[in-house]
């Protein structure tokens, strides 16, 4: 038996590299800290809605494992959906981490109780999300703005029951043309009630901000920052793209400084009085792609694309 009565300065750094070493071998310590890429993505079927039409709409997002790796997976064998055609609208390009209601698929109104079913195979792991209209999977505004922070699980208040979700046009052709490394200028209105209401200003003091970095959770669910944003991504398209000026994250990045709703220091930026924000997107290799917008308010969102052509 070891008796650390008899160990030494010199000893003790010796046990505590040991001991370091040895937690260094346990299943998962080494792995927890390499999630930057390598990892599998995880579909998810976040619930349906009906429409006015009788249709229903399927809401479909998804968990990438990676911090930093943004994996595309074409059309095909690892991404598909079924039965049925195998392209849905479904992205072939995946931002990290959880991104939660991130698109829809309409089934028609006789679709009863068959699944749709979609299958993702990233990084040599398949996975697959089962999509029916059973009653516990209904979705509402209200669940939505649960579901990504903008309310505590199971809570609810006057403002958030009146809250719309924003609108957002975009201005101009829904197919261009770009040329690589010369940009091309994105312009979005952005219509919204004003609800949730954001953090007063006053709340913003350098006191406060420190509060609410050392404050602990206080709910079990992710948690959001409410106020109105706008973000500009790739949603399919295997090139990179630099957005001007740089816009907060769609994802849950929940580190402090991350530019995202999630972190607990994020401040919502200013939108222009008349709605209209002008962004530049550049890119990096030719082919076509397809930029996902999103405006979001933090209870609710709206989405707009735009497909985009890419020579030399």
């Amino acid at each position: 038996m070891f008796n650390n009565t008899n160990v030494d300065g010199s000893g003790a750094t010796k046990v505590a590299l040991l001991f370091l070493v040895f937690l260094l071998t346990l299943p998962g310590v080494v792995n927890g800290q390499t999630y930057r890429n390598g990892q599998h993505v995880e579909p998810a079927f976040e619930g349906w809605r009906p429409n006015p039409d009788g249709s229903f709409n399927f809401m479909f997002g998804y968990m990438n494992e990676n911090w930093e790796e943004e994996p595309n997976v074409p059309i095909g064998e690892g991404n598909n959906f079924s039965p049925g055609e195998a392209d849905r609208g479904q992205p072939t390009h995946f931002l990290p981490r959880r991104n939660r209601f991130h698109f829809e698929v309409t089934v028609p109104s006789d679709w009863g109780e068959r699944e749709l079913i979609w299958t993702l195979n990233v990084n040599g792991v398949e996975r697959k999300a089962y999509a029916t209209l059973k009653a516990d999977y209904l979705v509402d505004n209200m669940i939505i703005a649960s579901e990504t922070g903008s309310l505590g699980a199971g809570t609810s208040s006057p403002e958030s029951r009146s809250n719309l979700p924003p609108v957002l046009t975009l201005e101009g052709d829904s197919v261009r043309v770009a040329r690589v490394g010369e940009p091309i200028s994105l312009s979005t209105h952005i219509w919204d009630d004003g609800l949730p209401k954001p953090r007063r200003e006053s709340s913003n003091t350098s006191d406060e901000l420190q509060r609410r970095m050392m404050r602990p959770p206080s709910r079990v669910t992710v948690g959001k920052v409410n106020g109105l944003f706008l973000s500009w991504n790739i949603y399919r398209g295997d090139g990179k793209v630099s957005f001007d000026p740089p816009l907060p994250k769609p994802w849950e990045d929940t580190r402090t400084a991350a530019n995202s709703p999630w972190g607990a220091l994020w401040l919502p930026p200013e939108i222009p009085q008349d709605g209209v924000l002008e962004i530049k997107a550049t890119f990096d290799e030719p082919g076509s792609y397809v930029l996902w917008g999103r405006a979001d308010d933090g209870g609710l969102y709206h989405d707009t694309y735009v497909t985009v052509h890419v020579s030399e």
